[in-house]
């Protein structure tokens, strides 16, 4: 079963809860060793898997502070993807960076949860770039999927760059921020050859609240960082190499993705997590995607103080979303 080196649940006497699940484990996926956390106080429990975003977004580092009520339901399980996070090394093929494989991967590691854990469906959330792993996931393999959790829905990249663009510029001139109108003209619209433009727009973007309706990603992962999953060298490893060397080499192929043309029909249960200013996975995109979507069971629900990050931002209401999720 799965090494434990992350705190285990425990009663009040301090013995630990015997149906519980407290691990952390690097498995070789794909050729590539990668890093799985789980976390739950009953390993009956239904899996809860999540994609994080990014590309490279790795959250085994901070995630578990934010979803510990989640663990009274589910066996949570944060992927550290490849090449972000713990499953970053040198040694990953740069070919294999590509939607293709993230898939693949994703897949593999479904089947290995399912049968350590007894299970013959999970349920599974995407988030933002892992929105669109697990929106392809849920439709190539629902025999293996209770329910998909579109969080930070990805639709359509380049409409959604170009509307994400036109709300920071706005954001710019209204508030009559001279230095932010400077870079974002200078940059102009997207699609951008150089990444680095992004960034830029990226920055103005949080600072007018696009991505999250208060403070930023980095206050957000700052105050809930924790040092037990991730030492000291993986928080280097995080901040040094993995993010940049996977959006590096995704970046332009999730520019490509389109899932107006992509995916008409979805033959598991979805449920869309929008964050009411999220103007970085536009959230008037995954609304026009929604009202499109043929699935069986479907459900848009806003996220009133939110922006990008409504599973982080608003974490009661996301447990609730999840609960009634479970058929």
């Amino acid at each position: 079963m799965f090494k434990s080196r992350t705190s285990n649940f425990k009663d009040s006497n301090k013995n630990v809860l015997q149906n519980s699940i407290a691990s952390i484990e690097m498995i070789k996926i794909g050729g590539v060793d990668q890093c799985i956390l789980a976390r739950g106080k009953n390993k009956n429990n239904p899996i809860l898997l999540f994609l994080h975003g990014g590309p490279g977004t790795a959250q085994i580092g901070f995630a578990p502070k934010l979803q510990s009520k989640l663990e009274d339901d589910f066996v949570v399980i944060n992927w550290d993807q490849r090449g972000a996070g713990k499953s970053f090394s040198r040694d990953i093929p740069v070919e294999s960076m590509n939607i293709n494989q993230f898939v693949s991967d994703a897949h593999e590691i479904i089947e290995i949860l399912l049968e350590r854990l007894g299970k013959e469906k999970l349920y599974l959330v995407g988030h933002s770039w892992g929105s669109v792993i697990g929106s392809l996931i849920a439709k190539k393999y629902p025999e293996k999927i209770h329910a998909y959790i579109g969080v930070g829905q990805v639709v359509n990249m380049k409409k959604n760059e170009e509307i994400s663009y036109g709300f920071t510029l706005d954001k710019a001139k209204e508030t009559n921020n001279k230095q932010a109108v400077k870079e974002l003209n200078k940059i102009g619209y997207p699609p951008y050859a150089n990444i680095k433009d992004t960034f830029v727009q990226r920055k103005w973007l949080n600072k007018f609240g696009g991505s999250m309706y208060e403070g930023s990603a980095l206050k957000l992962v700052l105050k809930s960082i924790s040092f037990r999953e991730y030492s000291f060298l993986d928080w280097l490893r995080f901040m040094k190499n993995g993010e940049g060397f996977s959006v590096n080499n995704l970046w332009g192929e999730l520019m490509e993705t389109n899932l107006f043309k992509q995916i008409e029909e979805l033959k598991v249960p979805v449920y869309f997590c929008v964050g009411r200013f999220d103007y970085q996975t536009s959230f008037e995109l995954v609304e026009e995607f929604y009202h499109q979507l043929d699935a069986p069971i479907k459900d848009l629900i806003w996220f009133e103080k939110s922006a990008h990050a409504p599973n982080f931002e608003e974490p009661e209401k996301f447990l609730q979303v999840c609960r009634s999720a479970v058929q």
